[in-house]
Formats: structure tokens, sequence, C-alpha cells
């Protein structure tokens, strides 16, 4: 077994979003062989790919198609891939700016970005939470970080906010700066310049996705972080009843508009279903079913998943602890799943496929 011949197996292994080979797409590093002993390493494009194990697998039975005797060893590295071509004078380092929108409040947009986050982390990706919502701010209590309130740090002569850090996800709120007794009543422009500032102010360093957590509707905010920031794409959240989405179309319709021209990765239906506890294979449809999905089959968007109504996701986000963070395995794993979407999706983006030919995939 030479090098070449691992090589000339691995090429019938495709990556299953990207459509190509993993030799083609130079995803193989560090061939080993001794005697039978044969390792490698696969450059995966995100440290959170939901299809790590189905790579794996298909490597190791093309190698044992060519030496079936083989002990292969399969070990994986990643290089989260990005498309910003802006000269990267706002968030340099940040690979990927996710904004998770909702056409109106009540939807449970904070706790899908909150678990959005975690679920993405989770395998090891380098990730950060932005509060966009101004009015309404969330994360401090989802997170249990009421009351503390974030250092300062020089870089370079000027001061910088240094991010609150829990369960591994860096965070900034207007909920850390200010006292949470008292409302925040500021006109447009100033909140969209509290935005600016955590874009140009806030140290975030090294991200391979920062989600944003946007205020509910359209509005200033909204365009304000679209034209500032280079957004990778847009998360949809809706419920599936009717009222949910009739606004979930004006987010829809925001991002297309010229002056954004931000791609919408996708959306994502909460409070699906209701399942209780004592009945964990039941599902009631309060809100109405599929409501989601059919929005998403209208404008031809991937839909991204359905997140049950369950107690514990609402338990989790009051007692600082999400639900990514728990033990309730259904709720974990509709996230999980969920976020796997998402960065498949940016993935193959990135990759430059068309946005019909990340639906298909996802579909």
């Amino acid at each position: 077994m030479t090098k070449e011949k691992v090589l000339e197996a691995l090429s019938t292994v495709q990556e299953p979003d990207l459509g190509k080979d993993l030799v083609t797409l130079n995803m193989i590093r560090d061939i080993v062989i001794e005697k039978y002993y044969i390792s490698f390493t696969v450059v995966l494009t995100t440290p959170a790919c939901p299809v790590k194990d189905l790579i794996k697998n298909n490597c190791i039975e093309a190698v044992k198609k060519v030496v079936p005797e083989a002990v292969v060893k399969v070990t994986f590295t990643s290089d989260t891939t990005t498309k910003r071509t802006d000269a990267r004078d706002i968030l340099p380092k940040v690979k990927n700016i996710i904004a998770v929108v909702s056409g109106k409040g009540g939807v449970g947009k904070s706790t899908v970005a909150a678990n959005l986050a975690l679920a993405i982390a989770k395998d090891g990706a380098r990730v950060g939470l932005m509060d966009a919502d101004i009015y309404g701010p969330s994360v401090p209590i989802m997170f249990g970080v009421r009351g503390e309130r974030p250092l300062m740090m020089d870089l370079n002569g000027k001061g910088m906010i240094v991010p609150l850090e829990k369960y591994g996800i860096k965070l900034i709120s207007i909920g850390l700066l200010v006292d949470e007794k008292n409302a925040v009543v500021w006109r447009g422009p100033m909140a969209s310049s509290a935005i600016k500032q955590f874009v140009t102010d806030v140290y975030w360093d090294e991200l391979d996705y920062l989600i944003v957590d946007m205020p509910p509707g359209t509005g200033d905010i909204h365009l304000t972080l679209m034209q500032t920031v280079p957004v990778t794409g847009a998360v949809i959240v809706t419920t599936p009843q009717d009222v949910a989405l009739a606004d979930a179309r004006k987010g829809i319709a925001m991002f297309g508009q010229a002056q954004l021209n931000v791609p919408v990765l996708g959306l994502v239906e909460n409070m699906s279903y209701f399942t209780p506890a004592e009945l964990p294979d039941n599902k009631y449809y309060i809100f109405g079913k599929e409501g989601g999905k059919r929005l998403a089959d209208e404008y031809d968007l991937p839909f991204l998943g359905q997140i049950p109504l369950v107690q514990t996701i609402r338990e989790g986000g009051d007692k600082g602890t999400p639900v990514m963070m728990g033990t309730d395995e259904i709720s974990k794993k509709a996230f999980s799943d969920f976020a796997g979407h998402v960065v498949r999706s940016i993935s193959m983006r990135n990759a430059n496929m068309s946005a019909v030919e990340v639906e298909r995939v996802l579909d």
C-alpha cells in the first residue's frame, strides 16, 4: 500500500454536501502507512460537521476495498470556510455571521439563537452570541449571567469591551451594560449606534460563527447591522400559526431588498408541537401543523427543522441553563439537527453552490 493508492481509494469518497470527492477537495492530509496500519486526517469545512461519521465510515470502507486486512484510523481537523471578500475592517477575525430574525415577537427567537450557538459550539467551533435585541435583551437571563459586567481591555491604544464567556460561548448584550430594572428608551439612531459599538468596540477575536439575535420585526437596527456587517446569511424563526407566518413573510421580504441583499439560509419552525414529558411519543399540534414547512416551500427556502414545545426548553432559559446544556435528549437532538442544517447550508454557500443546490441537499 502506498500513499498514492490510499489517495486513489479515497478519491471514490464523496463529500456528501459539496458533491465532489475528498481528494479533489484537498481534504486529505497526513497519510501514514505502517504495514497494514493506515492513518490519515480529513479536513472538514466546519468543526460542527453533521456528516462526520458518514465520511469516516465511507473512508474506512474505501480503503478496505483495496486492502481488506487494513487497520484504518481516520482523524478529523477543520478549517472553517468563509466567503468574506470585504476589507475585514469590521470583525476581522470572524469567519461567518448568522442573523437570527423573526417577523414578530413571542416566537422564541432568542431561545433558538442561544441554543443554535451552543449546538454549533459543542463539536469545537468557536462561537459568539451578540444580543442585538436592544429593547428586550434575553441573553443575560438565558445564560445565567444577570448582574455581571464585561471587562475592558486596551488594544493598540483603543479601549475594547471583552465579551463574557459562558458554556464556551462569547456573549455580549445591552443587558450586561445597563441595569435590567431600567427600560432602554432610545430613539432609532441611538439603538443603531449601540449595535455599531457591539461590532466595532467588542473584542470578539477569532470566531468561526457569530450568531446575532436580532430584534423582532423590521427596522433601523436591522438595516444598520446588515449594511455595516458582512452577514453570511439569515435564519427566519416562526411558529406554525398563521399570524406568525404572515409576519415571517415580511422578514423574508426584507432580506430580498436590494440595499440588503442578504441570503436567507432557511426557516426554522419553533413550538411545532407539544410533547408532554409523561407521553414522549405523543405530538399535539397546538399552534397548527407544518405551517413553517409550507411557508418554506412557498418561498423555495430550505426548511431547517422543527423545535418542539417542551417544558424543559422554557425552564432551561429561565434558570440560565439552556436546554442544549441539559438532559432533555429530544430537545437537544432537535436543536442539533437544526444547527447541522445551518452549518451545512453555510459551507455549501461558501463553496459557491447555488441556493437551489443547497435546498436540494438539505431536503
